[in-house]
C-alpha cells in the first residue's frame, strides 16, 4: 500500500498533534511546518515531494507548483484560496479544494459588530464617557448627531454564504438591504427575496456598505476612489472579506477629504498591516486584527473538515469543495 506524504505548510494552531492522532492509523507521514515566512526555494525544498498539501498562508504560486513532483491535492485552510495559483494547479493536475462551509456565522456577526460600532460611533462614545467622567457631567458633544439603523439603506456587495446572514440579520434591524452579486441564481434571489442591482446603485443609494465577496482578478480593488465618489458623504464602508478589495489608500483619502464618513475594517492587503498604514489612527475608522473568522467553534470545524477531506482524497473520493 502508498504511503501518502502530506505536509501542512504553515498553521495557526498552537500544535496539529490532534491532526497526527487522527491519521496515525493511516497509511500516511504527517508533517506540520511553519514556512510562511520561508524563502521560495526554502519553500519549494521542503514541499517538493508532498503528496497532499495544506495551506494556510504561504503562497502557492506558478513557480511552487512547478516543483510539486507528485502532489494530487492541494486543501487551503481557510474559505479563500487566493493564495494558490489555481490556473497552474490545474495545468500541472493537482486538485485544489477550500473550506467554504466553516466560520460563516463569525464573520458575520463581526460584520454586524463594526457596522454597528461604526454607526452608532462607539469610539465617540467612549470618548464621550471619559469627558462626561473628568466634567462630572453628561457631555454628548463627540457622539452627536446619531441616527437609528431601521430604515436606513444598507448596500451588500457579495450575498453568498456569509452575505445571506448578513442579509438576515439586517433585517431584523429592519434596515433596507440593497444587494449586488451578479452570480446568484434565479432560485437563490427568490429564496432570499432579493433582486441584485449594479455596484454603482447599490453605492450611490447606501448608507452603508458591507463586502462579503471573494478576492478575485474582478474585484481586486473593486473599492477604488473611482467608486468611493459615488456613496454618500455619510456612508460607512465595512470589510470584512478580503483585504485587497479596498483601494487603503483610496480610502484613507476619501475619509480625510469627507467624502465618506467612516470605515470598519478587519482584512488589509499585508497583514498585520504596517505601523504606518494609512488607515491607523484616523479618527473615524474602527480596525480589528483579522478576528473575523475566529470562535473556538470555528477552529475545531475546520480542522475535523481538513481531515475529512484528507481521508476522502486516500479513499479516492473527491473533496468536499473541490475548485478546479
Amino acid at each position: 500500500m502508498k504511503t501518502h506524504k502530506i505536509i501542512v505548510t504553515d498553521y495557526i494552531e498552537e500544535n496539529l498533534d490532534w491532526e497526527a492522532e487522527q491519521l496515525k492509523d493511516l497509511p500516511v507521514e504527517f508533517y506540520a511546518l511553519q514556512l510562511k515566512q520561508a524563502p521560495l526555494d526554502e519553500l519549494i525544498k521542503k514541499i517538493a515531494d508532498a503528496d497532499i498539501l495544506v495551506v494556510n498562508m504561504a503562497q502557492i504560486n506558478a513557480d511552487v507548483l512547478a516543483k510539486l513532483q507528485k502532489c494530487k491535492l492541494i486543501i487551503r485552510h481557510g474559505a479563500g484560496y487566493d493564495n494558490v495559483d489555481i490556473n497552474a494547479a490545474t495545468k500541472h493536475g493537482i486538485q485544489v479544494c477550500y473550506v467554504p462551509d466553516y466560520c460563516q456565522e463569525e464573520v458575520a456577526e463581526q460584520a454586524m459588530m463594526l457596522l454597528l460600532a461604526a454607526f452608532r460611533k462607539f469610539n465617540r462614545q467612549l470618548e464621550s464617557m471619559k469627558i462626561s467622567v473628568q466634567k462630572g457631567e453628561w457631555d454628548f458633544s463627540p457622539i452627536i448627531p446619531l441616527a437609528k439603523l431601521a430604515g436606513k439603506k444598507v448596500g451588500i456587495i457579495g450575498c453568498g454564504r456569509i452575505g445571506s446572514k448578513v442579509l438576515k440579520m439586517l433585517r431584523g434591524f429592519n434596515a433596507d438591504v440593497l444587494v449586488c452579486d451578479p452570480f446568484l441564481t434565479s432560485d437563490r434571489k427568490a429564496e432570499l427575496n432579493i433582486e441584485s442591482i449594479p455596484l454603482d446603485e447599490v453605492l450611490s443609494q447606501s448608507d452603508l456598505v458591507t463586502i462579503h465577496c471573494s478576492l478575485t482578478p474582478e474585484t481586486r480593488g473593486l473599492i477604488n476612489e473611482h467608486n468611493l465618489k459615488l456613496m454618500k458623504k455619510n456612508a460607512i464602508l465595512i470589510n470584512t472579506a478580503r483585504g485587497a478589495i479596498v483601494d487603503s489608500k483610496a480610502l484613507a483619502k476619501a475619509i480625510t477629504e469627507n467624502w465618506i464618513a467612516g470605515a470598519a475594517i478587519d482584512v488589509y492587503g499585508k497583514e498585520p498591516p504596517h505601523k504606518n498604514f494609512e488607515l491607523i489612527d484616523l479618527q473615524n475608522v474602527i480596525l480589528t486584527p483579522h478576528i473575523s473568522w475566529y470562535s473556538v467553534d470555528a477552529e475545531w470545524n475546520i480542522r475535523e473538515k481538513i481531515i475529512e477531506d484528507i481521508k476522502r482524497h486516500l479513499d479516492g473520493l473527491k473533496p468536499r469543495f473541490p475548485i478546479n
